[in-house]
């Protein structure tokens, strides 16, 4: 059979979508579609297979001529642009087959589909495939509450991609989350006891990359690294082995819970490793919030001095905060706004609360009777939390809830503010134990993105001054970080831009609710240059 695989497009301008960043070093999109390549992998092996990634290259009618059977799946934020590629592919009389996060959580969309391939794909897939051979494959295929057992696994098919059109590649070496955050739909989706590949098969898929050519950026996927600290020191001491073997071709990236800083021993596997960055969720600086939503590890500690312990180990922190919970008292703008200048963290995803379907949240406030009716939340845009969040009731009136969001993007995004940052961290940041070897055509590639930015930013940009002062000052106080202190300062031509665009797009939003309330005596709405 001749496969095609359809990785649609994130349409929206998102907070991870820095395509604008990409561009220095010739990448088209960050990070490369690690499901699809996954699931490619557990197809009979005399079935040809081919990618198309949508955020790095058009589907053609060429691709969709070749294909026998084309494979579709992707988050709620690709949904919009998902469902308009079946449909394209409907109407080319194509047997598609749909999986992945959004359409396991709202399989309802994907009607027009002819096999909906649900849950986690080493479970259901097996299950059809079996069936089509047979002549007689169901329209859909459910996990039910079985999980599938990781160890089993199969190599991804890295072979698939193009390497040089993304910034970094991914792997997986755990799923779930022991937590139980009330938003999340990572416990739903993937459960809460963690489940982790033997650190032979992550050796595997290092190697499989090491062997096609790739060097560099590799981010471990995981939605909590740490959710198993035992089994994951194991690994990493295995891996520090392999590194040393193959002379350091790889660093990495990944998402933890910020009870991380509480285990020295894990922080300083990590660092001789070679983690460069990882992204927590923060959510909100006050503690009852925390409570309520059950965000129960970020209690009970300085949120700040957990982070710059992270940072003594030559580990960025990228940080996750919420605007909309039911707690919030008043303005949470200050506090948020505080707590980013407390532990400097340059990249903040902040976002609107979205109540995510099959959540926890999201059945609670279908019960409150909150939640705004579907078209409303289609109308909204699929699960974008920077432009599209509250799709329920909020407690709090919605207008000062938008007024609070437009102030932190514009405050902790403005030029001053994010160079301040960038230059605080990457001065302490401990970069002594970093073994990153890099062939030349990737410093070659690394250079070139170095002369595209100090070209848009130190001449083209109308912060230039901030940029060159802050470049010498790291420089100056910790050279052996600039490397990093520059990737952060590479990420403001996406976030520059990004803060324009959403603090417009805020500014309308609050005038429409400003004139739905009929209210004469709100903040002025001009917009902090």
């Amino acid at each position: 059979m001749r496969c095609l695989f359809v990785h649609p497009e994130f349409v929206s301008r998102s907070f991870w979508n820095y395509r604008a960043t990409c561009e220095l070093v010739g990448a088209r999109y960050p990070a490369a579609p690690l499901g699809l390549i996954t699931v490619a992998a557990m197809l009979p092996t005399d079935w040809q297979c081919r990618l198309v990634d949508c955020n790095v290259e058009q589907l053609t009618d060429a691709d969709i001529a070749w294909a026998e059977l084309v494979f579709v799946g992707g988050m709620i934020a690709q949904q919009t642009e998902t469902l308009r590629v079946i449909g394209l592919l409907k109407a080319r009389g194509k047997t598609v087959i749909v999986g992945g996060p959004d359409a396991t959580s709202s399989p309802h969309l994907y009607h027009l589909a002819d096999h909906l391939v649900l849950g986690e794909a080493e479970v259901t897939l097996p299950r059809w495939l079996a069936d089509f051979k047979a002549g007689k494959a169901a329209a859909v295929y459910r996990a039910g509450e079985e999980k599938a057992n990781v160890a089993g696994s199969p190599l991804p098919r890295f072979d698939l991609l193009r390497f040089d059109r993304y910034l970094h590649v991914g792997v997986q070496f755990a799923r779930g989350c022991p937590f139980m955050c009330e938003f999340c739909d990572i416990i739903e989706l993937f459960g809460r006891v963690p489940r982790l590949k033997t650190p032979a098969q992550m050796l595997a898929e290092l190697q499989r990359l090491y062997d096609l050519g790739y060097r560099g950026h590799v981010d471990f996927v995981d939605d909590n690294f740490i959710g198993n600290k035992r089994d994951v020191k194991v690994f990493l001491v295995q891996l520090r082995d392999w590194l040393e073997a193959h002379r350091w071709p790889f660093e990495f990236t990944t998402e933890a819970s910020v009870n991380l800083a509480d285990d020295e021993a894990m922080l300083q596997l990590m660092q001789e490793v070679g983690f460069s960055a990882i992204f927590v969720g923060i959510e909100s600086p006050d503690e009852a919030t925390l409570k309520a939503t059950k965000k129960l590890q970020n209690t009970h500690r300085s949120l700040s001095a957990s982070l710059l312990k992270i940072y003594s180990y030559g580990i960025f922190v990228n940080t996750g905060y919420i605007v909309g919970f039911d707690t919030e008292r008043g303005s949470v703008a200050q506090g948020v706004l505080e707590l980013i200048e407390a532990s400097a963290v340059p990249v903040n995803m902040v976002g609107l609360l979205f109540a995510l379907p099959n959540t926890q949240l999201q059945r609670r406030l279908a019960l409150e009777q909150r939640l705004l009716p579907d078209f409303e939340v289609a109308q909204a845009g699929a699960g974008d939390q920077c432009t599209s969040g509250l799709n329920f009731v909020p407690k709090r009136p919605r207008l000062d809830i938008l007024l609070d969001y437009r102030r932190i993007i514009d405050e902790s995004y403005a030029p001053k503010a994010y160079f301040g940052r960038v230059l605080q961290v990457g001065s302490q940041l401990d970069c002594s134990k970093k073994r990153l070897r890099l062939p030349l055509r990737s410093v070659l590639r690394d250079l070139r993105g170095f002369c595209c930015l100090v070209w848009r930013m130190g001449v083209l940009a109308d912060y230039r001054w901030t940029f060159w002062k802050t470049l010498g000052k790291l420089a100056w106080r910790n050279p052996k970080g600039l490397r990093y202190s520059v990737a952060l300062m590479a990420l403001y031509l996406h976030f520059g831009s990004f803060r324009k665009f959403l603090v417009a797009h805020l500014t309308g939003s609050i005038e429409a609710a400003d004139r739905r309330v009929g209210s004469a005596d709100r903040p002025a709405l001009s917009v902090a240059q």
